[in-house]
Formats: C-alpha cells, structure tokens, sequence
C-alpha cells in the first residue's frame, strides 16, 4: 500500500534492521523465546549455572514445560563463551537419536562411498581440547528423549569432572580427551520415559537444577507485557490453583513461559484454545470433576467481580414533615 502511495519508497521489517525475529534466533537458540530481551550475565540463575559447570563439568536443568530451562541454557553458554558462536553448539536429543549422531559416524561421499563424519560432540572436544584458554560449551535440548548411554558411549565415562583429560579410544580407534574446558548444559522434563536412566547415567556426573513454575517470574512477564492489574491478578489466582494440584497430579505443571505473550484478555484466550485446554484435558482425563473446576476457573478470570455497595450503619435523615 505504501509503495504505491509513494513510489520508489523501501520499505524495512525489524529483521532488515537486524533486531527482530529472526536475527535473535540466527545469533541465539531459535528454541528460546528469541524476540525476548537478553539475560545479562549477573542474572542470579545465569551465575548459578555458571558457578556449577566448574563444579561439576555439567548441569542439568529439570522442569516441566515452559519453565525457561532451554532459555537460560542457551543464554548461560553465550555468557560462558562469551558470545563467540565458534564455541557454543546446540543439539536436540530424540528417540531415534544415536552414537552416529552425537559422536561419529559414517556418511555417503558424493563421489562414492563412505566417509567418517564427526558429531557435535566430538567437533567440539577436539576443538576445544587445542584452545584450553576458553570455555566450550555443548547445549542439550531433551536429554531424556534418547538412549543416552548408546548416544554418548564410551564418552559417558570421561564427561565425569573427574575424568577429564584421560584419553579414550573413540569408535574409529583414535584416542581422545575430553577437556577441563569443556561443558555440557543439558536440559529435560522430568517426566519424560527416559528419566530414569538419565539420572543412573547422571547423577554423581552433572549437577543439577530444578526449574519449577515460577509465580514471580510470571508476574514479572504479565507486568512487562503491560496488563491490567486487576487482570494479572486473576492470572496469578488461576497459576497458583492449577500448579497447586501438581503436586499430586505432575502432569498438571504449567510453567510461566506459557503467558510470554499473554498482555490482555484477547491474547489469554489464544493460549487457552491453542494451548492451555490440552495441557489441563491431558492431566485431567481421568478426573473430569477437577478439570471442569479447572475450565470454570479459568473462564472467572475474565468475569468481572460485581460492584459492591457498603452499606451504610448511620440511619437515613427522616422524610420532610415526618415526627420523630
């Protein structure tokens, strides 16, 4: 419309100008929320994180869904390596995720035959392990959706802090390292299948922090996003009600991340149909009396409380020419 109105006119979007969308996720991890704004590096969970990784090699971070856990992971490892994209990697685990993958495998050449291909891991040890100046940092997404222990191999032993720079025979016979600097930021939900075996593989590896459904976080974002206060203290109400019956019924986590885009009862009604109905219908299917409760609360937050008059405890003035 602009272009005819004024011919010859350019016109610009915000990833032209490099500041929407799409440059965020082309600089950061596309999984975390990249229109929103950075974390700086003294953020107490980015310093945490941090803190932990040269503890312990790596950090899981274990929450249910759309509680930051890919966010902060993503951001810790730019403020880890200082935003140099040469060495931070990100990796998405899945069920049909394997050793060839992560670590190496063959892979068709084009003139014919095979080739051996290095995985993410294994680029990013090797280059680190020449640069023991700096940190490297390897981001998982999903850690539980795989087979870790046939994902990681003969690695599983040697990310241990305390194995670190023992050499180990990879798959195609060379002996490598894992290097003092290089760490693993992982992320799941601790609901996933995989769990278990996660935490065997685990537990005296990596450190870990759970990432809950935070009310002041939300609050935060609601405030942030400009919404009524009378509006975001219904949301708060309804928040707290149905993370209140996680705690027997786990699958009913909703975590903040959820209303990043929630600033007016337009924008809440599209996180309830599209997303929200099937989180409380999934936890609720077999306890319909609890989801109906859920539904009828959540449909109170945009029913406006009706007027309350005080009464008055004073006694009316008589009526003119009345006898007292």
């Amino acid at each position: 419309m602009l272009e005819q109105l004024v011919p010859g006119v350019r016109t610009l979007t915000a990833d032209d100008l490099d500041v929407g969308v799409q440059a965020a996720a082309a600089a950061s991890h596309a999984s975390s929320s990249p229109d929103t704004p950075d974390i700086p590096a003294d953020h107490p969970m980015i310093q945490e994180i941090t803190r932990l990784a040269k503890i312990s090699g790596g950090v899981i971070l274990s929450g249910p869904p759309g509680t930051s856990k890919s966010f902060f992971a993503a951001a810790a490892a730019q403020v880890m390596t200082g935003g140099d994209k040469r060495r931070y990697r990100f990796v998405q685990f899945h069920a049909s995720y394997q050793y060839e993958d992560f670590m190496l495998g063959f892979r068709p050449k084009d003139e014919g035959g095979f080739a051996y291909k290095e995985g993410p891991f294994l680029k990013l040890v090797l280059d680190a392990d020449t640069d023991p100046d700096n940190t490297y940092v390897l981001v998982i997404d999903e850690l539980s959706r795989a087979d870790v222990g046939r994902v990681f191999g003969e690695a599983l032993t040697y990310v241990e802090r305390t194995k670190r720079e023992l050499p180990f025979t990879i798959a195609n016979g060379n002996e490598i390292k894992v290097p003092s600097n290089f760490v693993i930021l992982a992320t799941m939900n601790p609901f996933d299948r995989g769990v278990d075996e996660v935490d065997a593989a685990f537990e005296r590896r990596f450190a870990k922090v759970t990432m809950d459904p935070d009310k002041d976080l939300l609050d935060e974002i609601l405030t942030d996003n400009g919404m009524d206060d009378a509006l975001k203290n219904r949301v708060l109400g309804w928040f707290s009600r149905i993370n209140g019956l996680a705690n027997r019924n786990a699958a009913a986590a909703v975590g903040h991340a959820y209303f990043s885009t929630a600033s007016d009862e337009a924008s809440l009604k599209d996180i309830w149909d599209y997303q929200l109905r099937y989180v409380v219908q999934r936890a609720f299917r077999r306890d319909q009396n609890t989801r109906a409760d859920l539904e009828t609360a959540w449909n109170h937050i945009f029913v406006l409380p009706e007027p309350q008059t005080p009464e008055s405890s004073e006694t009316p003035p008589p009526e003119p020419g009345a006898t007292t």
